[in-house]
């Protein structure tokens, strides 16, 4: 036993009986009606604990804690704890006291609760014990174990379902698309030597023979719902004020037929 390793409770029930058992004359097993049930040797509590992959059964007092007696369990089922053939409520357990000396006596369970919980507790402890028997032969040995096959067999194939998997907006292959305009009329790019004498007229307008923009009729226009037309540029030497600015000392301010002006 390692100096290190701690001792843990497996299961404490408080009240368990003891008896002396005749020894057994037939290897057919012991027989617990064969005991004097009704007149135990002792009473008192049951613990098991564990040390390492040691089990321990101590009897002990129920007030006082003092141990009455203690069976060291290597192996579980074995000779160290045996069930009776004709009750599940009574064991045959091989207690030690140290020296050397061993005697077998039989315990037993007023409930078959308790007993059910007594065999359940040795066998998940040495459970236990053989899985860590395992897992330290794997370490030193990791060849020894089951590798993990993730080939494909003979014929087996895989399935992807890609129905719901789209394309990145903007991959290669993907044209863009272009963004819708906000009015009726679009900018056009600057030219691309950016030095003209040339002048664009607007829509419905001409250049004339001598460079100047001519009145035509304008066609109107519509944006965004509303109706514009384009401005009339000034003729080049006509004078929109007429024979306004030359009646001046004229004493008549009569209005002249035909036009819509009115001197002051």
């Amino acid at each position: 036993m390692e100096e290190g390793e701690y001792e843990s409770v497996l299961c404490v029930k408080p009240e368990v009986h003891v008896y002396r058992i005749p020894p057994r004359a037939t290897n057919r097993g012991y027989r617990a009606a064969e005991w004097q049930l009704d007149q135990p040797s002792w009473s008192g509590r049951l613990r098991i604990t564990a040390k390492g992959q040691v089990a321990y059964i101590k009897l002990e007092d129920r007030t006082s804690g003092e141990l009455f007696a203690q069976a060291p369990v290597d192996q579980f089922p074995g000779t160290a704890v045996e069930s009776v053939t004709d009750s599940s409520r009574y064991f045959v357990i091989r207690i030690e006291d140290g020296n050397g000396r061993r005697a077998f006596i039989g315990i037993g369970f007023g409930d078959r609760g308790d007993a059910f919980d007594f065999n359940v507790a040795l066998q998940d402890h040495f459970k236990w014990v053989k899985q860590q028997c395992e897992f330290a032969k794997q370490a030193q040995n990791p060849d020894l174990g089951p590798k993990l096959d993730l080939g494909f067999k003979e014929g087996q194939t895989i399935k992807l379902n890609i129905a719901n998997m789209k394309k990145k907006e903007g991959a290669a292959g993907t044209p863009r698309a272009r963004p819708a305009s906000t009015g009726g009329l679009s900018l056009l790019p600057p030219p691309p030597g950016g030095k003209t004498s040339t002048l664009i007229p607007p829509p419905g307008e001409q250049l004339s023979a001598g460079g100047s923009l001519g009145q035509t009729a304008v066609a109107p226009s519509s944006v965004g719902g509303a109706t514009m037309s384009w401005p009339q540029p000034k003729p080049a030497t006509a004078d929109i004020w007429g024979d306004f600015t030359k009646s001046t000392g004229s004493t008549s301010s009569q209005t002249q037929p035909g036009t819509g002006w009115v001197q002051f």
